[in-house]
């Protein structure tokens, strides 16, 4: 006989696995632990398999808990859409969006306020990211969309949405570089544009070194405003107090790199109509044909 998976046990699994801790998942879904475990358990049951494990303190999926998790949280978009549709949701459906926060101040709020006018009453669950972590979400179904950046020409993801310049930026009012090495100011480890640059200096034998690293865009921006060093990112939003230092420096060109919608496998209409305003409102802020 084949099981009946109940809605409110996938709905807890997926929660649990958002907030990394069944613990919080109790507390976010207003039950008690012991339900929570009881829901783990007879889900559990009906599969015949663990779906999650022991890892330090926290629990993480197994690869059936993973292969469950992805169908629940597609039987939870339809079951929320059904809901909403026949005026009975008691929980307004959430749709997830990954972004790099090159469009925080852009792309994002202006796409968030397009789709608030279709979907009044749908949360957008929006997250920033680095390429390889949103592109790994969204494959999994963590997230519903996202856009990030790719290597020009080394891969065919999603859909290609502009082909970017990069370019070495620093302060307007850095006049030289001091010291024998290249000061740089660079995202964390990984990323393609503090991957682009040390690939470009050391193709070239220029010596370089870290000035500051950090995962925060706004980080990299002040410290290029105060003159610890130059960066490279793509040429889009740069503050006012920045500029392009690559022919004042006699720094090497750099490639271009792509911009990429990816949506997962089988959005949602309110997730289907995010993605269309998303493309639409990006390649109108890089002011792109459509």
């Amino acid at each position: 006989m084949r099981p009946t998976f109940d809605i409110d046990a996938l709905r807890t699994i997926v929660v649990a696995t958002e907030l990394g801790s069944f613990a919080r998942a109790a507390i976010h879904l207003s039950r008690s632990q012991s339900a929570v475990s009881m829901q783990l358990k007879r889900l559990e049951e009906q599969v015949g398999h663990a779906l999650f494990q022991r890892n330090g303190r926290g629990m993480v999926p197994t690869e059936s808990g993973q292969e469950l998790l992805a169908y629940a949280r597609k039987i939870l978009e339809l079951h929320d859409e059904a809901a909403a549709a026949v005026g009975a949701a008691t929980r307004h459906p959430t749709v997830r969006l990954g972004l790099p926060q090159d469009f925080f101040e852009d792309v994002m709020p202006e796409s968030i306020t397009r789709f608030a006018r279709l979907r009044p009453g749908t949360h957008v669950d929006v997250r920033a990211g680095r390429n390889h972590a949103l592109e790994a979400e969204v494959s999994s179904g963590r997230l519903d969309m996202a856009i990030a950046f790719f290597e020009a020409g080394l891969s065919n993801a999603g859909t290609l949405l502009a082909s970017i310049r990069m370019s070495w930026l620093g302060a307007k009012k850095l006049a030289r570089l001091d010291g024998d090495r290249i000061p740089l100011v660079l995202f964390d480890h990984p990323c393609l544009f503090r991957q682009t640059a040390l690939q470009a200096l050391d193709s070239h034998s220029l010596p370089w070194r870290l000035a500051l690293t950090t995962p925060s865009l706004p980080g990299v921006w002040s410290a290029l405003r105060f003159g610890l060093g130059i960066t490279v990112r793509a040429v889009h939003r740069i503050p006012a107090s920045v500029c392009d230092v690559g022919q004042a420096f006699h720094l090497p060109a750099l490639p271009e790199i792509e911009l990429r919608l990816l949506t997962k496998n089988g959005l949602s209409p309110a997730a289907s109509e995010l993605a269309e305003i998303l493309e639409t409102v990006t390649r109108d802020q890089l002011e792109l044909p459509a």
